[in-house]
C-alpha cells in the first residue's frame, strides 16, 4: 500500500477510532479530528474542529497541508431514533472537505462512512439482499446528499463510500453498542434469577440479520482508499456471514452460563431502566470498574436492533470482486468483544 498522510474526521467515534488504529497498525501517518479527545487516545496528533463552522474548518485545515487521504466518519448529534439532520450532516462534510482540499494540494482520496440505512432497512421490509445500485427509498437521508455532492465535484482526487450494517466494537463508556447492551441485560437477568430471553418478538428472533466488527469496517475503508479499483464507488461491507438471533442467542446464553427463555416481545427501554439499582449491586458484588447504568447500555438501541420482523441482508459481492476478501465469524466477534469487556472489568 502506498504511503498515506491521513486525517480521520470523527476520530472519537467507534468507526473513526477504528480507522485511526488501522492506519497506525499499517504504519501510516494519521491526524485525528473530533469535537473532543477520545477516551483512550492513540499516540497521534488530535485536532478539535467544529465541522459546522466553515471558518473554524479553514483555520484548522492550515495544519493539514500535507494530507493525502480524508476518512470522514463524522455525524451531527442526534437522539436515538430521531431524524438525522440532512442539512447539518451535508454542511459538516462540505465544510471539512472544502477546507482540507484547499489546504492540501496532494489530496488523493476521500472516504465516507455511511450505512445500509441507505436502502431503507430502518423503514420496514425492503428488497434483499440489497445491492449498491438499488433505487433509493423516497425518504430524506443525508447519505444521499453527501454522496451526490462528492460524486458531482470536478476534482483531481477520488472518493469511496462504505455501507456497513450494524457495527459493534469495544467502546467503554459508550452505551450505544449492542455488545454491552446484551452483556448488561444478561447479568441483570442472572441477578434477578430470570432466564435469558430474547427481548424481541418470535418473528424477529427468526429473521436473517448481519453485522460488522468496527475493525473489519476500518480495514475495508483503508482498502478502498488505497485501491484504484475501488475509486468513485460505494461498497456494502459486512462481516461476511448472516445469522438468525435464534441461532446466536443460545450461544450468548452459554457464554454467560444462563438458561435460554422464550422470546418476550418487550421493550427494553420501558422495562430495563428500573433495574439501575440491580446494576449498581452487580458492580459492587463483582468489584467491577464503576460504570453508571446510563453508560453501560442504551436500551433504546437494543429495541431498535431487535425490532425488525424482516430480513436485513446486503450483497457484498461487489467488494469481493474488487479485491476485498476479509471475513469474520459474527458469533466469534461477539465472544471476543464480551471477553474484552470482561478483561476491562466492565462486566463480570
Amino acid at each position: 500500500m502506498a504511503a498515506m498522510k491521513a486525517v480521520v474526521l470523527g476520530a472519537s467515534g467507534m468507526l473513526g477510532g477504528a480507522i485511526c488504529r488501522q492506519l497506525v497498525e499499517d504504519g501510516q501517518k494519521v491526524v485525528g479530528v473530533s469535537r473532543r479527545k477520545p477516551r483512550e487516545p492513540l499516540p497521534i496528533p488530535y485536532l478539535s474542529m467544529d465541522l459546522l463552522d466553515p471558518a473554524d474548518c479553514r483555520a484548522k485545515a492550515a495544519e493539514l497541508s500535507d494530507i493525502t487521504h480524508i476518512f470522514y466518519a463524522g455525524r451531527a448529534p442526534h437522539g436515538e431514533g430521531g431524524n438525522e439532520s440532512v442539512e447539518d450532516n451535508l454542511a459538516m462534510l462540505v465544510n471539512a472537505v472544502d477546507a482540507i482540499s484547499a489546504a492540501a494540494p496532494g489530496l488523493r482520496h476521500v472516504n465516507l462512512m455511511h450505512g445500509t440505512k441507505y436502502y431503507g432497512n430502518h423503514l420496514g421490509p425492503y428488497k434483499t439482499p440489497a445491492e449498491e445500485d438499488d433505487p433509493r427509498p423516497g425518504m430524506p437521508n443525508f447519505y444521499y446528499d453527501q454522496q451526490d455532492w462528492i460524486s458531482g465535484l470536478d476534482v483531481p482526487w477520488s472518493w469511496s463510500v462504505v455501507r456497513p450494517p450494524l457495527v459493534f466494537g469495544f467502546t467503554p463508556g459508550k452505551p450505544r453498542n449492542l455488545v454491552s447492551v446484551i452483556a448488561a441485560y444478561a447479568e441483570i437477568m442472572r441477578e434477578l434469577g430470570r432466564p435469558f430471553s430474547f427481548p424481541g418478538s418470535e418473528t424477529a428472533y427468526d429473521c436473517l440479520a448481519e453485522c460488522a466488527h468496527a475493525h473489519h469496517i476500518a480495514r475495508a475503508a483503508v482498502w478502498m482508499a488505497g485501491t484504484p479499483a475501488a475509486a468513485n464507488q460505494a461498497f456494502n461491507i459486512t462481516n461476511g456471514d448472516i445469522f438468525r438471533w435464534s441461532t446466536l442467542w443460545p450461544r450468548f446464553a452459554a457464554y454467560f452460563g444462563l438458561e435460554v427463555g422464550p422470546p418476550l416481545g418487550i421493550s427494553l427501554a420501558e422495562t430495563m431502566p428500573e433495574h439501575a439499582p440491580v446494576w449498581d449491586r452487580i458492580v459492587v458484588k463483582h468489584d467491577l470498574v464503576p460504570t453508571p447504568y446510563s453508560d453501560i447500555a442504551l436500551w433504546d438501541y437494543g429495541d431498535y436492533v431487535f425490532a425488525p420482523t424482516y430480513d436485513i441482508i446486503a450483497d457484498t459481492t461487489k467488494a469481493r470482486l474488487a479485491g476485498f476478501h476479509d471475513v469474520i465469524k459474527s458469533d466469534r466477534m461477539f465472544t471476543d468483544l464480551f471477553d474484552s469487556y470482561r478483561t476491562a472489568r466492565l462486566i463480570p
